[in-house]
């Protein structure tokens, strides 16, 4: 397997009524190697080191290691709440119906563009391994950011195959191989 955060799943997407409508769709995330709870239990636990380092070292008569540690604490933790904000962040592209709809989800922030089915464009933004540049309808959005620069013109490929209806549903990804 190239690449484990791009995966292209098919199924289907239940409408309003009874009908259902084919759903392709590409999910883009970064590989995060630590979750938000691991994150909160390694600061607790560094804060309960360092702190009682920091509270023989004052017993001992040394005021301002305490102080010392309250400040590289305060630094690590601000370092770490920046981390956590963007563990979630990702790219969300799928076609449903009419429409090819791509969701932008940056720390806690989501933007959502949807596009009509025949007038989308799919180009590299400058060249080869450049952001993929979807565009129609006077809005333009870039994707790929989560996805190493050699398989972006896999992806682009792909969303245009999808968007002529080539694709064949239960297909796997060979990007995603």
């Amino acid at each position: 397997m190239l690449n484990p955060a791009l995966k292209l799943r098919f199924g289907t997407l239940r409408a309003q009524g009874d009908h259902e409508a084919p759903l392709v769709q590409w999910q883009l995330k970064p590989n995060c190697s630590v979750t938000p709870t691991q994150l909160v239990q390694f600061y607790a636990s560094l804060c309960v080191v360092s702190l009682g380092i920091a509270a023989f070292f004052w017993v001992q008569g040394a005021r301002m290691v305490l102080s010392f540690a309250g400040i590289e604490l305060i630094a690590v933790g601000a370092a770490l709440l920046i981390y956590a904000r963007h563990a979630r962040d990702g790219e969300k592209i799928f076609l449903h119906g009419t429409q090819l709809v791509v969701e932008l989800h940056t720390a806690g922030r989501t933007e959502r563009a949807e596009f009509a089915r025949e007038w989308v464009r799919v180009e590299p933004k400058s060249g080869d391994g450049s952001l993929i540049e979807v565009s129609g309808q006077g809005r333009t959005v870039e994707v790929g950011r989560f996805l190493r620069p050699e398989l972006r013109p896999a992806l682009a490929r792909e969303i245009r195959l999808a968007l002529r209806g080539w694709l064949v549903s239960g297909a796997e990804s060979p990007v995603s191989r």
